[in-house]
């Protein structure tokens, strides 16, 4: 059963894109309430159902926890009608999650595209509050456009900061006037700023086609397949492994993930591969091949 929670901010990261500041209702479920980064819950509209998100806020955070959405569905059209001070319901959290006292000591490379930065954001921020454990930080995050970006705010800030580095890029084309960020596409931008390999672990999060032209480019900067972590989080509904729609093969992604390194999703099922890194816009893809 769902755990209800107060919505106590709302904040419109772009034209599509929302968080969700929530506390919950009942101070004992609050006190009790743990999680890791990178694992999910399943927030609820009441009367409409249910859609799966990461937790978006770091696991240190303990006076409230964030989700962020981008509408697309009935669940997600129902939830961005809901105002500050009203109620939704919260099972979890579920999945396994990052393993972080594995990176403890290691360079970290954050690459993320679009509202694939959410779940990246969680381990952003869990890691800059232990910052003293990890080595290098580099975070490269693009969107289609400067309005697609979120989290502005607190990319101002990993910008400001002097133990991070910090590269945001959009589209050509999705730029301002006043923008003065990177302008290409993420595995163009990975590749101009060839992040040292040596000792560095990966979190990537992003569209198919990202992920798709950004692998490569990993590889040839020399990052192993087993330093590269991703999540599926996409593909869950129930978070139990009853309905079978994350199913591949042996694996349920809401039970076996939603966490896997890039070596991992390599042995799974090659139907799901094609249907993985399938490219999404032929056009986005006839764009980067001419660079």
């Amino acid at each position: 059963m769902p755990h209800t929670a107060e919505i106590k901010e709302i904040i419109d990261e772009s034209p599509d894109t929302r968080t969700f500041r929530l506390r919950f209702r009942d101070a004992d479920t609050a006190d009790r309430f743990e999680f890791k980064a990178g694992q999910f819950a399943e927030y609820s509209a009441f009367g409409d159902g249910e859609s799966t998100f990461c937790i978006a806020s770091s696991p240190t955070q303990k006076d409230y926890i964030e989700c962020s959405f981008k509408v697309y569905g009935k669940v997600t059209q129902s939830l961005r009608r809901l105002n500050k001070g009203d109620t939704i319901g919260i099972r979890g959290p579920y999945g396994n999650w990052f393993p972080l006292e594995e990176f403890k000591g290691k360079n970290l490379l954050f690459i993320a595209g679009g509202i694939g930065i959410a779940p990246v954001r969680c381990v952003i921020n869990n890691v800059l509050d232990l910052r003293d454990e990890f080595k290098d930080i580099t975070i490269i995050y693009g969107a289609r456009s400067v309005s697609d970006l979120i989290y502005k705010q607190e990319i101002k800030e990993w910008k400001a900061r002097r133990d991070i580095k910090t590269v945001i890029t959009v589209d050509p084309g999705g730029e301002t006037a006043s923008w003065d960020g990177e302008v290409g596409f993420v595995p163009a931008v990975l590749e101009k700023n060839a992040p040292e390999s040596e000792n560095t672990v990966v979190i990537l999060c992003g569209p198919p086609v990202m992920i798709k032209f950004t692998m490569p480019v990993l590889t040839g900067l020399g990052f192993k397949d087993e330093f590269v972590y991703t999540t599926l989080e996409n593909r869950m509904k129930c978070g139990l492994g009853k309905c079978g729609r994350c199913n591949i093969g042996n694996v349920y992604v809401c039970k076996d993930g939603p966490v896997f390194t890039y070596a991992e999703i390599k042995k799974l099922p090659q139907e799901f591969n094609n249907f993985k890194f399938q490219i999404a816009n032929y056009k986005l893809q006839i764009a980067f091949l001419k660079g």
